[in-house]
C-alpha cells in the first residue's frame, strides 16, 4: 500500500457515512492506515534504567511482608515508563527480579509462557526442570521451556536473586496461556544434576537424537563457560565495531537461538571501548554482569554498573561507551523476527 501523506478530507458526508458503518463494527482503513503501518517502527517503549541497589531494597522489603509460597513467585516487574499497568518492559517481552529466601521454594508449576532466568547475586540455590535440578550461580542463563514443570527453592543460608525474562505480552496476545500447578510444592527428581548438560553440551549429541526440539534441551549454560568463550575470543582482538565480542546462546540441535520466542546472548566490552551507533528492530533488555559504563539512546543517556537493568526500544540509535572491562547479558525478541523475516538492523548509519 502506498503512504498516505494527508488525512482525507473531512466532510458532512463522509462523517455520516462513518456513523452509518460504526453500527455495524466496521471502519474506514483510510482514516487509521498511518497509524496501522508506519514509516518505520512507532512502539511506545522508552529508553529507562532500573538500578540493583534500588531494587534489591524493595525486594528485602517485599520478603517481610509475603513468601514465595504465597506470592508463587516473589517477583518485582519491570514497567517499561512508556508502557505502565501492561507488566511489560517492551511490548513483546517481560522482565522482573526474583528472590527466593533461605529455606523457601518457590512452588512447582507450568504454563505456556518461556522462561528465562538470568541469576545475578546468590549462590546454592536450584532450579528444578522437567525432573532434574541445576545449581544457580551468578551469570548462569538458565532456561524454563514452555510447558515445562520448574520450580526454585534455596537451601543457602542468604537470599537469591535472579533476572526473569519471559514471553508473556506476546503469548497474552496470541490467547494462548495456558497455567497449571502440581500438587507438591517440588517435582519428582528423576535426573541427576548435570544429566543435559552433559548430554548436550560438550559439543556432542546422543547418537539417535532428532532435529526440531524447538527450545535448547541444556537448561543452564553456566557463566564459567561463557565467560572462558569470550576471554578467548579476546585474544584474536577481532572486535566488532557496534557490539565488541558477542556471542548468542544457541538450541545444540539446531543451531538456532536457545528459546523459540527469546533471544539471549553474551558480550564483552573491552576497556574504554566506545561501539559504533547502531540499531535493530528488536527491542532489548540489557543486564551489566561486569563492569560499569553508559548507553547512549538516542538523546538519553543510561548510567549502568553490576546487576543494573536497562532497556532499548525498537529502532533507536544505540552507543555503549565502558570503563574497565564490561559484560553485558541481554534479550530480546529478534528470534521470533528472525523466523518472520522482519529482523532489521542498522549499523553506523542511525
Amino acid at each position: 500500500m502506498p503512504p498516505q501523506s494527508t488525512a482525507p478530507v473531512d466532510t458532512a458526508a463522509r462523517r455520516a457515512f462513518y456513523g452509518k458503518i460504526d453500527k455495524a463494527n466496521i471502519s474506514a482503513l483510510w482514516n487509521n492506515l498511518a497509524n496501522l503501518v508506519t514509516p518505520e517502527p512507532a512502539s511506545a517503549c522508552v529508553p529507562y534504567v532500573w538500578h540493583y541497589n534500588a531494587v534489591r531494597a524493595a525486594m528485602i522489603e517485599a520478603g517481610g511482608l509475603i513468601t514465595a509460597k504465597e506470592a508463587e513467585r516473589r517477583v518485582l516487574v519491570f514497567e517499561n515508563p512508556g508502557l505502565r499497568g501492561q507488566s511489560k518492559v517492551t511490548t513483546s517481552l517481560y522482565a522482573g527480579v526474583q528472590m527466593v529466601l533461605p529455606h523457601e521454594v518457590a512452588p512447582s508449576h507450568r504454563h505456556s509462557q518461556s522462561a528465562l532466568r538470568f541469576v545475578l547475586e546468590g549462590s546454592g540455590a536450584y532450579t528444578a526442570v522437567n525432573g532434574e535440578r541445576t545449581r544457580m550461580e551468578v551469570g548462569d542463563f538458565i532456561i524454563t521451556p514452555s510447558g515445562a514443570w520448574h520450580d526454585h527453592g534455596n537451601a543457602s543460608p542468604d537470599p537469591m536473586f535472579w533476572l526473569d525474562g519471559l514471553d508473556i505480552p506476546l503469548i497474552q496476545f496470541l490467547d494462548a496461556s495456558f497455567l497449571e500447578h502440581l500438587p507438591e510444592d517440588e517435582q519428582p527428581i528423576n535426573r541427576p544434576e548435570g544429566d543435559a548438560l552433559a548430554r548436550f553440551g560438550a559439543n556432542m549429541l546422543p547418537v539417535d537424537q532428532k532435529r526440531g526440539a524447538t527450545t535448547s534441551p541444556i537448561f543452564n549454560y553456566p557463566y564459567a563457560r561463557s565467560r572462558e568463550a569470550l576471554e578467548q575470543m579476546r585474544k584474536s582482538q577481532a572486535w566488532d565495531a557496534c557490539h565488541g565480542i558477542k556471542m548468542r546462546y544457541v538450541n545444540p540441535t539446531n543451531g538456532d537461538f536457545a528459546m523459540p520466542t527469546i533471544a539471549a546472548c553474551l558480550q564483552l566490552l573491552p576497556k574504554g571501548f566506545k561501539s559504533s551507533r547502531y540499531r535493530s528492530t528488536d527491542a532489548t533488555v540489557f543486564t551489566a554482569v561486569e563492569g560499569t559504563g553508559r548507553t547512549r539512546v538516542g538523546e538519553t543517556v543510561l548510567e549502568w554498573g553490576p546487576r543494573d537493568v536497562f532497556v532499548v526500544p525498537s529502532w533507536k540509535p544505540v552507543v555503549h561507551e565502558v570503563d574497565g572491562d564490561a559484560v553485558l547479558f541481554s534479550f530480546s525478541d529478534r528470534a521470533v523476527q528472525d523466523k518472520l523475516g522482519i529482523w532489521r538492523e542498522d549499523r553506523g548509519n542511525a
